[in-house]
């Protein structure tokens, strides 16, 4: 058992509404490519925080190694806009390229 994985669930056990530990707990299970559970994690945290840029981006990743290339277009165009509302340059041009690769 990853105790990384294990420690993120505790803090979701104790603090549920906290968007934060929702999405460490889906990062440590993005990061063993735990790919469902991750997104499941992540969506909560965006239900709570849906400008979210970075979460959004990790949602259409999730999605893209789930085989789902619907949803992760879909969910990388959501990331470019919140990142040209948010003015990120860097996470843009990775979401342009992302979005290219899909076309």
């Amino acid at each position: 058992m990853n105790t990384d994985i294990e420690k993120h669930r505790a803090l979701v056990d104790q603090f549920p509404d906290n968007e934060m530990a929702r999405f460490s707990l889906g990062k440590a299970l993005h990061d063993v490519g735990q790919w469902a559970e991750a997104k499941e994690q992540f969506i909560i945290a965006l239900e709570r925080k849906p400008d979210w840029m970075v979460v959004q981006i990790l949602v259409g990743k999730c999605d893209l190694a789930l085989g789902d290339t619907t949803a992760a277009k879909a969910a990388f165009e959501r990331g470019r806009k919140l990142a040209i509302e948010q003015e990120h340059d860097g996470p843009r041009e990775e979401m342009d390229a992302l979005l290219a690769e899909l076309e």
